[in-house]
Protein backbone atom coordinates (compact mmCIF):
# COMPACT_ATOMS: atom_id res chain seq x y z
CA UNK A 1 0.00 0.00 0.00
CA UNK A 2 2.07 2.91 -1.31
CA UNK A 3 0.12 5.61 0.59
CA UNK A 4 0.41 3.94 4.01
CA UNK A 5 3.20 6.26 5.17
CA UNK A 6 1.25 9.36 4.11
CA UNK A 7 -1.87 8.01 5.84
CA UNK A 8 -0.01 7.39 9.11
CA UNK A 9 1.50 10.88 8.91
CA UNK A 10 -1.93 12.48 8.57
CA UNK A 11 -3.41 10.38 11.38
CA UNK A 12 -0.63 11.23 13.84
CA UNK A 13 -1.06 14.94 13.09
CA UNK A 14 -4.76 14.54 13.98
CA UNK A 15 -3.91 12.59 17.16
CA UNK A 16 -1.32 15.18 18.17
CA UNK A 17 -3.81 18.00 17.58
CA UNK A 18 -6.52 16.31 19.68
CA UNK A 19 -4.04 15.70 22.50
CA UNK A 20 -3.03 19.35 22.25
CA UNK A 21 -6.67 20.40 22.74
CA UNK A 22 -6.95 18.17 25.82
CA UNK A 23 -3.74 19.64 27.25
CA UNK A 24 -4.70 23.23 26.46
CA UNK A 25 -4.41 24.27 30.11
CA UNK A 26 -0.66 24.53 29.78
CA UNK A 27 0.43 27.90 31.32
CA UNK A 28 0.88 30.72 28.81
CA UNK A 29 4.48 31.26 29.83
CA UNK A 30 5.28 27.61 29.17
CA UNK A 31 3.50 27.74 25.80
CA UNK A 32 5.53 30.77 24.77
CA UNK A 33 8.82 29.23 25.82
CA UNK A 34 7.99 25.93 24.13
CA UNK A 35 7.02 27.79 20.94
CA UNK A 36 10.35 29.60 21.02
CA UNK A 37 12.07 26.22 21.47
CA UNK A 38 10.22 24.80 18.46
CA UNK A 39 10.97 27.92 16.43
CA UNK A 40 14.68 27.76 17.25
CA UNK A 41 14.78 24.04 16.47
CA UNK A 42 13.02 24.62 13.16
CA UNK A 43 15.57 27.32 12.33
CA UNK A 44 18.49 24.99 13.06
CA UNK A 45 16.88 22.26 10.94
CA UNK A 46 16.42 24.77 8.14
CA UNK A 47 20.07 25.82 8.35
CA UNK A 48 21.24 22.20 8.20
CA UNK A 49 19.12 21.58 5.13
CA UNK A 50 20.00 24.90 3.51
CA UNK A 51 23.72 24.13 3.62
CA UNK A 52 23.36 20.89 1.67
CA UNK A 53 23.30 22.60 -1.74
CA UNK A 54 25.97 21.64 -4.27
CA UNK A 55 25.17 24.66 -6.44
CA UNK A 56 23.78 27.50 -4.35
CA UNK A 57 23.18 29.71 -7.37
CA UNK A 58 20.42 27.29 -8.38
CA UNK A 59 18.82 27.77 -4.97
CA UNK A 60 19.02 31.57 -5.15
CA UNK A 61 17.55 31.72 -8.66
CA UNK A 62 14.81 29.27 -7.72
CA UNK A 63 13.78 31.20 -4.61
CA UNK A 64 13.78 34.53 -6.44
CA UNK A 65 11.65 33.30 -9.34
CA UNK A 66 9.54 31.24 -6.94
CA UNK A 67 8.86 34.38 -4.88
CA UNK A 68 7.81 36.29 -7.99
CA UNK A 69 5.44 33.50 -9.03
CA UNK A 70 4.11 33.07 -5.48
CA UNK A 71 3.41 36.79 -5.12
CA UNK A 72 1.63 36.86 -8.48
CA UNK A 73 -0.53 33.88 -7.46
CA UNK A 74 -0.95 35.26 -3.90
CA UNK A 75 -0.49 31.78 -2.44
CA UNK A 76 -0.16 33.00 1.15
CA UNK A 77 -3.41 34.94 0.88
CA UNK A 78 -5.21 31.96 -0.66
CA UNK A 79 -4.03 29.66 2.14
CA UNK A 80 -5.16 32.23 4.70
CA UNK A 81 -8.54 32.54 2.96
CA UNK A 82 -8.93 28.76 3.08
CA UNK A 83 -8.14 28.80 6.79
CA UNK A 84 -10.65 31.60 7.41
CA UNK A 85 -13.29 29.65 5.43
CA UNK A 86 -12.67 26.63 7.66
CA UNK A 87 -12.91 28.93 10.68
CA UNK A 88 -16.35 30.15 9.63
CA UNK A 89 -17.54 26.60 8.88
CA UNK A 90 -16.75 25.31 12.37
CA UNK A 91 -17.74 28.55 14.10
CA UNK A 92 -14.48 29.33 15.87
CA UNK A 93 -14.70 32.13 18.43
CA UNK A 94 -11.00 32.99 18.12
CA UNK A 95 -10.62 35.11 15.02
CA UNK A 96 -7.63 34.16 12.91
CA UNK A 97 -6.61 31.12 14.99
CA UNK A 98 -7.87 28.53 12.50
CA UNK A 99 -6.16 30.29 9.60
CA UNK A 100 -2.86 30.78 11.40
CA UNK A 101 -2.77 27.22 12.74
CA UNK A 102 -3.67 25.70 9.37
CA UNK A 103 -1.15 27.73 7.36
CA UNK A 104 1.73 27.43 9.82
CA UNK A 105 1.30 23.69 10.37
CA UNK A 106 0.81 22.96 6.66
CA UNK A 107 4.06 24.72 5.80
CA UNK A 108 6.02 23.03 8.59
CA UNK A 109 4.71 19.55 7.76
CA UNK A 110 4.87 19.77 3.95
CA UNK A 111 8.16 21.57 3.32
CA UNK A 112 11.30 19.54 3.67
CA UNK A 113 13.29 16.61 2.42
CA UNK A 114 11.65 14.08 4.74
CA UNK A 115 8.23 14.55 3.13
CA UNK A 116 9.54 14.11 -0.42
CA UNK A 117 12.20 11.47 0.24
CA UNK A 118 9.86 9.51 2.50
CA UNK A 119 7.06 9.58 -0.07
CA UNK A 120 9.50 8.55 -2.82
CA UNK A 121 10.65 5.62 -0.67
CA UNK A 122 7.04 4.62 -0.11
CA UNK A 123 6.31 4.61 -3.84
CA UNK A 124 9.55 3.23 -5.22
CA UNK A 125 10.55 0.66 -2.59
CA UNK A 126 7.44 0.27 -0.47
CA UNK A 127 9.53 1.41 2.52
CA UNK A 128 7.58 3.72 4.83
CA UNK A 129 10.31 4.10 7.48
CA UNK A 130 11.15 7.73 6.74
CA UNK A 131 7.51 8.79 6.78
CA UNK A 132 6.90 6.87 10.01
CA UNK A 133 9.75 8.81 11.62
CA UNK A 134 8.38 12.07 10.21
CA UNK A 135 4.92 11.13 11.53
CA UNK A 136 6.21 10.88 15.11
CA UNK A 137 7.94 14.26 14.82
CA UNK A 138 4.86 15.86 13.23
CA UNK A 139 2.52 14.40 15.85
CA UNK A 140 4.55 15.89 18.68
CA UNK A 141 4.88 19.21 16.85
CA UNK A 142 1.10 19.26 16.21
CA UNK A 143 0.47 18.76 19.94
CA UNK A 144 2.62 21.76 20.87
CA UNK A 145 1.38 23.95 18.01
CA UNK A 146 -2.24 23.26 18.94
CA UNK A 147 -1.76 24.51 22.50
CA UNK A 148 -0.73 27.87 21.02
CA UNK A 149 -2.32 28.14 17.55
CA UNK A 150 -5.54 26.20 18.11
CA UNK A 151 -7.54 23.55 16.26
CA UNK A 152 -6.57 24.85 12.83
CA UNK A 153 -3.49 22.62 13.06
CA UNK A 154 -5.76 19.58 12.60
CA UNK A 155 -6.76 20.59 9.06
CA UNK A 156 -3.12 20.51 7.95
CA UNK A 157 -3.42 16.70 7.96
CA UNK A 158 -5.41 16.93 4.71
CA UNK A 159 -2.81 18.70 2.51
CA UNK A 160 -0.05 16.60 4.11
CA UNK A 161 -1.82 13.36 3.12
CA UNK A 162 -2.61 14.63 -0.39
CA UNK A 163 0.91 16.02 -0.92
CA UNK A 164 2.77 12.91 0.24
CA UNK A 165 0.23 10.58 -1.32
CA UNK A 166 0.58 12.19 -4.75
CA UNK A 167 4.39 12.04 -4.57
CA UNK A 168 4.19 8.37 -3.60
CA UNK A 169 1.80 7.73 -6.49
CA UNK A 170 4.14 9.46 -8.91
CA UNK A 171 7.08 7.57 -7.43
CA UNK A 172 5.55 4.24 -8.40
CA UNK A 173 6.39 5.19 -11.99
CA UNK A 174 9.42 7.39 -11.34
CA UNK A 175 12.00 4.77 -12.36
CA UNK A 176 10.54 4.85 -15.87
CA UNK A 177 10.31 8.65 -16.06
CA UNK A 178 13.25 10.32 -14.32
CA UNK A 179 16.94 9.33 -14.51
CA UNK A 180 18.48 8.61 -11.10
CA UNK A 181 21.21 11.25 -11.54
CA UNK A 182 18.61 13.94 -12.22
CA UNK A 183 16.49 12.89 -9.24
CA UNK A 184 19.51 12.97 -6.93
CA UNK A 185 20.43 16.46 -8.16
CA UNK A 186 16.87 17.69 -7.70
CA UNK A 187 16.60 16.30 -4.16
CA UNK A 188 19.86 17.97 -3.08
CA UNK A 189 18.92 21.43 -4.37
CA UNK A 190 15.27 21.08 -3.32
CA UNK A 191 16.46 20.19 0.19
CA UNK A 192 18.52 23.38 0.33
CA UNK A 193 15.71 25.59 -1.00
CA UNK A 194 13.24 23.93 1.37
CA UNK A 195 15.66 24.43 4.25
CA UNK A 196 15.72 28.17 3.66
CA UNK A 197 11.92 28.20 3.71
CA UNK A 198 11.92 26.19 6.94
CA UNK A 199 14.39 28.67 8.46
CA UNK A 200 11.96 31.46 7.54
CA UNK A 201 9.15 29.54 9.25
CA UNK A 202 11.30 29.37 12.38
CA UNK A 203 11.81 33.13 12.28
CA UNK A 204 8.04 33.57 12.02
CA UNK A 205 7.40 31.19 14.93
CA UNK A 206 9.65 33.14 17.29
CA UNK A 207 8.01 36.39 16.17
CA UNK A 208 11.04 38.01 14.55
CA UNK A 209 9.49 38.29 11.08
CA UNK A 210 6.31 37.81 9.10
CA UNK A 211 7.74 36.32 5.93
CA UNK A 212 5.12 35.02 3.48
CA UNK A 213 6.72 31.60 3.22
CA UNK A 214 3.87 30.12 1.16
CA UNK A 215 4.73 32.57 -1.61
CA UNK A 216 8.18 30.96 -1.83
CA UNK A 217 6.80 27.46 -2.49
CA UNK A 218 6.91 27.71 -6.32
CA UNK A 219 10.67 27.82 -5.86
CA UNK A 220 10.60 24.03 -5.45
CA UNK A 221 9.10 23.71 -8.94
CA UNK A 222 11.69 26.13 -10.30
CA UNK A 223 14.42 23.95 -8.79
CA UNK A 224 13.01 21.03 -10.78
CA UNK A 225 12.96 23.04 -14.01
CA UNK A 226 16.53 24.30 -13.57
CA UNK A 227 17.83 20.87 -12.51
CA UNK A 228 16.22 19.29 -15.57
CA UNK A 229 17.71 21.92 -17.91
CA UNK A 230 21.15 21.46 -16.36
CA UNK A 231 20.91 17.69 -16.73
CA UNK A 232 19.71 17.76 -20.35
CA UNK A 233 22.09 20.45 -21.59
CA UNK A 234 25.00 19.58 -19.27
CA UNK A 235 25.02 23.08 -17.80
CA UNK A 236 27.10 24.06 -14.77
CA UNK A 237 26.93 27.40 -12.95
Amino acid sequence: MFILGALVNGLLIIVGTLLGKVLNRIPEGMKTTVMYAIGLSVMVLGLQMGLKSENFLVVIISLVFGAVIGEQLALEEKLNDLGLWLEKKIGSSEKGSISEGFVTATLIFCIGAMAIIGALDSGIRGDHGVLYMKSIIDGFTALILTTTLGIGVLFSAIPVFIYEGLIALFATQIDHLVPKALMNQFIVEMTSAGGIMIFAIGLNLVGLTKIKVANLLPGVIVVGVISTAMYIYHLYF
